[in-house]
């Protein structure tokens, strides 16, 4: 079953009128929904309290994924599968031939990273093929800076002229659908 709840949306034209906003309601203990910027706007993330991502542990672990691949592949192929005389480099060992094989296990190493980390920031982001964009206001993909608050705890008159006092440029009280 879908409730309503109510969010209110506060327009911006500057980052720093965006940044101090957001300092204003965090100490106000006011709760930011979401920010939509055209721009990536440093400092954010840390100012709405978003805690730190776990994604460079995965790209961590999606490199070591590659490489133990790269690794045994190498190896299989070169050593065991079909060893050959390259050069006058016979295939005897892999620690022998090791030098050569490192630009393979590098390669593998950044593709399994970058591609699993693609996939992973997809899921993560819930950014499936055909789904409709959640972009409230086309212009914050262009010069506008949009504050998502919600107004579950808050009185609308008193958060209506906090805003206000912020800078906000635009403030519309819009009804939400949260499925549940």
């Amino acid at each position: 079953m879908a409730s309503v709840n109510k969010v209110i949306h506060a327009s911006y034209n500057d980052d720093d009128l965006l940044m101090k906003a957001v300092k204003t309601l965090r100490s106000k203990k006011v709760h930011i929904n979401e920010a939509f910027t055209p721009f990536p706007v440093h400092g954010l993330d840390k100012a709405m309290g978003i805690p730190h991502t776990r994604l460079a542990i995965n790209a961590f672990l999606y490199g070591c994924v590659g490489l133990a691949f790269g690794t045994s592949m190498i190896n299989y192929i070169m050593i065991q599968d079909w060893p050959q005389n390259i050069g006058g480099k016979p295939s005897f060992s892999f620690l022998e031939n090791l030098p050569s094989f490192v630009p393979v296990m590098f390669e593998l190493t950044i593709f399994f990273a970058a591609h699993l980390m693609c996939i992973t920031f997809f899921l993560r982001s819930r950014l499936w093929p055909f789904k409709k964009a959640e972009n409230p206001n086309p212009k914050t993909t262009d010069d506008l800076f949009l504050l998502e608050v919600d107004t579950s705890n808050q009185d609308l008159d008193t958060l209506a002229d906090l805003l206000e006092q912020t800078g906000a440029t635009q403030i519309e009280l819009i009804q939400k659908e949260a499925n549940h």
